[in-house]
Order: structure tokens, then sequence, then C-alpha cells
């Protein structure tokens, strides 16, 4: 009696159980993925508050049939199955070639070791009135390393495996506001058997220019040019694009890096990735450098540059801005720059 009685009171004053802690607890013990942890969220959110899915989906701002789709495939038992699951296809696609084919593409590739695979699939078919294609040869002579100098290719192929991709310019989804792209560019002049290097850089939307001669043209100089520029703008710098050039890779790149400004690469040979820089090394070129204010001395120069650029970006109509300099463009659409008080005349 006494012990059915101690019973009831531990029954009657405990506390009740929490299966919605319980379960963030057993998700932390499994150390599951951030994306896992906040579907589970959905999940417990969805419980006690009605259990009204269209309601979930505009709280957390994701689509109803998300929600249901995880929903759906959630385990009390394991919560691990709201972790991300392998999306590969059960059943992949196979080399469709036969060894008479392979042995056929060998014998022409090694009796035509400098030919590539278009000739090689071209005298394949004339041969054999068979046609097979290009990604097929290709495949053979990666497979047996039918190279004129293998040992060179497979340098080439290490160094291509190692090499970083690079964000194409193209691949960026323009945004029509003040400091979203910057673009980047080099003019080189020569001046009286001297060589002079001008880095320029412009805002996309708003055309405000930067520009300033260096005698070199390294990432040291372009790195110095880099935090110029993002003095000038006040930190506001989102993207930054420009061609292949030496100059904006080593300190450059580590200085992107540092200041979280991801870099976009215009294409080989394709000056109309970067339009609107070409343009204003034009314009620099055509209302400046041709009106006898060249020379050699960087100093001056860069002085009378700086003279320049405050007429350009302070003054200066601009025709896609609707005739408005750069800065008053900014001040009118946008926040005004840390740069504009200079503006004012005496």
């Amino acid at each position: 009696m006494l012990f059915e009685y101690y019973r009831r009171s531990l029954k009657r004053f405990a506390l009740p159980f929490d299966t919605y802690a319980h379960w963030r607890k057993i998700a932390k013990t499994l150390v599951l993925g951030k994306l896992a942890c906040q579907r589970l969220e959905w999940i417990i959110w969805h419980a006690t508050h009605g259990q009204n899915a269209l309601k979930t989906a505009r709280y957390f701002g994701i689509a109803p049939k998300t929600f249901w789709k995880w929903l759906k495939r959630f385990d009390e038992q394991n919560l691990r199955s709201l972790e991300e699951h392998s999306r590969a296809p059960l059943r992949k696609r196979q080399r469709q070639i036969t060894s008479a084919q392979e042995i056929r593409i060998i014998a022409l590739k090694k009796a035509h070791i400098r030919y590539g695979k278009a000739k090689i699939a071209v005298l394949y078919k004339e041969t054999h009135k068979e046609a097979i294609s290009q990604w097929k040869v290709q495949k053979v002579i990666e497979r047996y390393r039918l190279y004129y100098h293998p040992a060179k290719q497979s340098r080439i192929n290490r160094k291509r495996s190692r090499s970083v991709k690079r964000k194409r310019i193209t691949d960026l989804r323009a945004k029509p506001t003040h400091g979203f792209l910057l673009c980047f560019d080099t003019i080189v002049l020569y001046w009286m058997g001297r060589k002079r290097y001008i880095f320029t850089a412009i805002d996309k939307y708003a055309k405000v220019a930067f520009a300033r001669m260096y005698t070199t043209k390294s990432s040291f100089n372009a790195r110095d040019f880099l935090y110029r520029l993002h003095f000038l703008l006040d930190g506001k710098i989102e993207n930054a694009g420009h061609d292949n050039g030496t100059e904006f890779q080593g300190r450059f790149r580590e200085a992107c890096q540092k200041l979280g400004i991801p870099q976009y690469h215009s294409r080989i040979h394709t000056p109309k990735d970067n339009p609107v820089n070409e343009r204003f090394n034009r314009t620099l070129q055509e209302e400046f450098i041709q009106l006898g204010n060249m020379t050699a001395d960087t100093t001056l120069f860069n002085r009378q540059l700086t003279e320049w650029l405050i007429e350009y970006n302070f003054r200066r109509p601009h025709q896609t801005l609707g005739y408005m300099p750069p800065v008053n463009f900014v001040y009118k659409y946008m926040k005004v720059l840390p740069m504009y008080p200079s503006s004012t005349r005496a």
C-alpha cells in the first residue's frame, strides 16, 4: 500500500513529457545538418499551430509542396529521414561502345597520331561505313592515353584538375544598384620610350569612375588601386568584374578575398563582356590624355587625373543617366557618396 501511494504521488507531480524538446535533443545528439534541423522546426511548428500546412508554409516562406514533401518523408523514429538524400539516378548511363569499335578507333588514332577526335570520327565513317560520335572517340583516346606526347598531356590534365573554376561575368545576374558591379581594366600607354599603365574602374550602373597611373602592371599595384577605390566608395563594392590579366591575380585576388568581394571574369577576346569600362577608357583617352595631359611623371599625371575625375563624376553630363553627373544620379536615386561634399564650389 505504501509503495502504491508513493507511485501515485510521483505520477501526480511529474512534469509532462515534451515530445518536441525530445526531438530537438535527439537531433542535437545525431548532429543533424542545418537544413534537417530547419525542417524539423517546420514540423514542430505545424504540430503546435493547428496542423495547417498552408499557414506553416507561409510562416517559413516556403512552398506548400515542399513542406508536404518533407512531412510525408518524416519518420518520428528516425530523424535522419529529414536529411538530404542522394539525387543520383538509380540507373546511370553506360558507355555504349563495343570492343570492335574500340579496336578500330585505336588503330586509326595510332596511324594518325596527330589527328584529333573530329578527324578520327570522319576517317572512321569513311573506312568502316559506320558513323561514330566524337565523344566516343574522345573517351577511347583518354582511356588508352593515345596522345602524341602522353607525359605532356598528363601534366596538362593534372593542371586542369587542380585549377580553380573561374566565375564568368555572364553568370552574374545584374542588379540596377550602385556598387553592385565594379568593372576593372588596364590601359597600356607608350610615351617617349617609356611604358605606363592606368588602372581604371567604373560602376556599371551609376557610372562613378576612378583611375590611377602606375609604372608597372603588377598585382601589388592593382591591390593598391583596389584599396583606394574601396575607401573612395566607402566599401560599396559587391562584385568585381575584369578580364584575365595577371594584374588581377595574386595580391589583388587576396585583397578581394579579404574584403569579401567576389571576382567575375570576362571571356577571352570578348570586349563586349566589359563594355562600360571599355567606353570609359575611350573617354579617358579622348577627353583627357589626348588633350595634352600625358606625362610619364606618375605624380603629376595622377594629380591632373584627379582633377579630371572630379569633373567627370560631379559635373560631366552622362547620356545614359539622363544627362546627369554620376554623383548627382547616386544622390538623387540612392544614398549620397561620402565624397559628395568635395563637389561644392567656393
